[in-house]
């Protein structure tokens, strides 16, 4: 498995919440070199591993869908109005390039009012004052745009220096590609333990693939896989993780204490890079829904260091998604042994 190739090829794939065809398709292309018992249901994709019935049931979940926006209305110059889709930071939206996903792809630009000409150059627009410009006139928008259409960052993957990549959705595509390493690695090993895994629909949106996916697969042990938040030049080191420095194993009220500390004991005895991530409430993650869905489950974060999330170029390490595969992958086979 080329996992650089994997990462930016599951993050340039489209997905918005709610409409992660395209994303949901590749990752069950990807899934099926692993196991032909997989499928998408109800938006998630799921597939099954190791012995049917067995205990503990593990479910390990990334999710697979991005944020974006949606076509909320066409004005009579052609201007799209749009509203969020997923937590949208309004700060970095104008002048950026976006792809809207009509009856064929469209490109367009965020509208950005000159410097020169604004009255207040410190004001945050709202979400009803942003537009996008895709060049057509309303005639002509409404042959290609519907209301509802989906629009994403026109951004693709990029390397930076050393293993360093750049891009949109790698929230949480780079979860998805640890996962499949995590099956990669332990493809030829006999697993005694009923392993499902589940790469979930509309986390953006209140983790609701999640919630129906647990409710449908009733595990014993959750572990969901995301990203979380990487040190940047204006923040604090105790909220956030290191880049490089490794898979962040979840500690919080909501999660399982000793699921968390099996996973530091595995990272230690392995001699894997990790850290700790304290939350003092939920998660934020699937993993809120894991813990108390139908009769609940024991449930862990695995994190991955991430940059500048929810935007066109988020910034990950290799090191830090490989670090979690073997994590992975080392837990489901010690479980299992």
């Amino acid at each position: 498995m080329d996992l650089e190739k994997s990462i930016m090829s599951l993050a340039d794939a489209r997905g918005v919440s709610g409409d992660e065809t395209n994303a949901a398709e590749l990752a069950l292309s990807m899934l099926k070199g692993y196991t032909d018992d997989c499928c998408i249901k109800n938006g998630n994709v799921i597939g099954r591993f190791g012995c049917k019935g067995s205990k503990p049931h593990i479910l390990i979940d990334a999710h697979i869908d991005q944020i974006g926006f949606t076509v909320t209305h066409i004005t009579d110059d052609g201007f799209l109005k749009i509203a969020g889709c997923g937590g949208i930071d309004r700060r970095l939206l104008l002048a950026q390039p976006v792809t809207v996903l009509a009856k064929e792809p469209l490109r367009g630009v965020i509208c950005a009012i000159p410097p020169h000409l604004e009255t207040d150059e410190s004001k945050v627009p709202e979400m009803e004052d942003i537009c996008v410009d895709v060049g057509l006139t309303k005639a002509r928008a409404e042959e290609f745009i519907s209301l509802g259409d989906k629009i994403v960052f026109a951004s693709r993957c990029v390397k930076l220096q050393g293993d360093r990549i750049t891009g949109a959705a790698l929230d949480d595509r780079c979860g998805v590609a640890a996962i499949l390493r995590a099956l990669e690695l332990v493809k030829d090993k006999a697993l005694h333990s009923e392993i499902t895994v589940m790469f979930s629909a509309q986390e953006e949106v209140g983790e609701r693939g999640a919630k129906i996916g647990a409710f449908d697969i009733e595990s014993d042990i959750a572990i969901a896989v995301d990203v979380s938040f990487a040190l940047t030049a204006d923040d604090s080191e105790v909220k956030c993780g290191k880049l490089g420095g490794g898979c962040m194993i979840g500690y919080s009220p909501v999660l399982d204490r000793g699921l968390s500390q099996t996973f530091k004991e595995i990272a230690e005895k392995r001699g894997l890079t990790y850290q700790i991530e304290v939350m003092s409430g939920t998660t934020g993650t699937n993993a809120d829904r894991f813990s108390v869905n139908k009769g609940g489950a024991r449930a862990v974060t695995l994190s991955i260091p991430l940059k500048y999330m929810h935007t066109p170029v988020e910034v990950i390490s290799l090191a830090d998604v490989e670090n979690t595969a073997q994590l992975i992958a080392a837990y489901i086979t010690e479980v299992s042994a």
